[in-house]
C-alpha cells in the first residue's frame, strides 16, 4: 500500500531534510540545481505503509518525492520528482505526476511540470498526459467536439502540452475543419488505447485529499 501522507514546506529542522532529498536527488538528476535554498518550496512525500500481513519493512517507509514551488508564475505545478531506485518501474511516478495535476485543481490554475524536462522526465510525463487526455476526450459523451482549451481546462493541463501529446499519440484526423481546427477521430484513439493497452483509470483519487492540504503549515 503507498500513500502520499507527508508535506513538508522546507521551515525549521524540516528545511534540513528537504535540503537532503534535493540533494539526493541530484545524485540521479543532473538538470536540478535547487538544492540549499528550499523555503520556497513544497514537498510531498510518498511513503509506502506496510499495512497487509508481515513485511520486511516494519516502518513506512518514503520511496519518492516530488517539490513544488509556492509561488509559481509559470504555473509550474513541480519542479524536482524522484522515486527512489528500488522503487522504480512499479508506476509510482504517475501518483506524483497525478498528484500535482490534483493540487493544480484545488488551486484553480492550470499547469505543467517546469521545463526543460529531462529525456526521462519527457518520457514519463508523456505516458501520463496519454492516458489522462484519452480519458478526458473519450469520457465526454454529450459533445461530438472538444477544443483543445476544453481538454486542458478538463485535464488541468496547459494547450501546449495537450496538442503535443496528440500529436505524439498520432490521433489527429487528417482532415481540418473550415476554420482550420484539427480533429481527433475518437475510434483512432480508442484504437490507439487498446494497442497500446493503457490503463484509463485516474491515478490518484479526488476525494483522498484532506480538506487542509493546501494550508500552510504554521511553524
Amino acid at each position: 500500500m503507498t500513500t502520499l501522507s507527508m508535506k513538508l514546506t522546507g521551515k525549521s529542522i524540516k528545511c534540513l531534510f528537504s535540503q537532503n532529498l534535493s540533494l539526493f536527488a541530484k545524485l540521479f538528476l543532473d538538470n536540478k540545481s535547487v538544492f540549499f535554498d528550499v523555503a520556497s518550496f513544497n514537498y510531498y512525500l510518498l511513503v509506502y505503509n506496510p499495512l497487509n500481513g508481515p513485511s520486511s519493512l516494519p516502518e513506512p517507509q518514503i520511496i519518492g518525492f516530488f517539490s513544488k514551488e509556492k509561488m509559481s508564475w509559470d504555473n509550474n505545478n513541480l519542479a524536482c520528482i524522484l522515486i527512489f531506485p528500488p522503487w522504480q518501474r512499479k508506476g509510482l511516478g504517475k501518483i506524483l505526476m497525478g498528484i500535482s495535476y490534483e493540487l493544480s485543481r484545488l488551486e484553480g490554475r492550470i499547469g505543467g511540470p517546469e521545463k526543460p524536462l529531462s529525456e526521462l522526465g519527457r518520457i514519463g510525463y508523456l505516458r501520463f498526459w496519454e492516458a489522462r487526455v484519452a480519458n478526458a476526450i473519450l469520457g465526454t459523451k454529450n459533445k461530438t467536439t472538444l477544443s483543445v482549451e476544453e481538454i486542458a481546462e478538463s485535464c488541468w493541463m496547459l494547450a501546449e502540452d495537450v496538442i503535443s501529446t496528440l500529436k505524439e499519440m498520432d490521433v489527429l484526423g487528417t482532415k481540418k475543419k473550415k476554420d482550420g481546427t484539427l480533429v481527433v477521430s475518437k475510434a483512432r484513439l480508442r484504437e490507439w488505447v487498446s494497442m497500446n493497452k493503457v490503463d484509463l483509470t485516474p491515478p490518484v483519487d479526488e476525494g483522498g485529499f484532506a480538506e487542509d492540504y493546501l494550508a500552510e503549515d504554521e511553524e
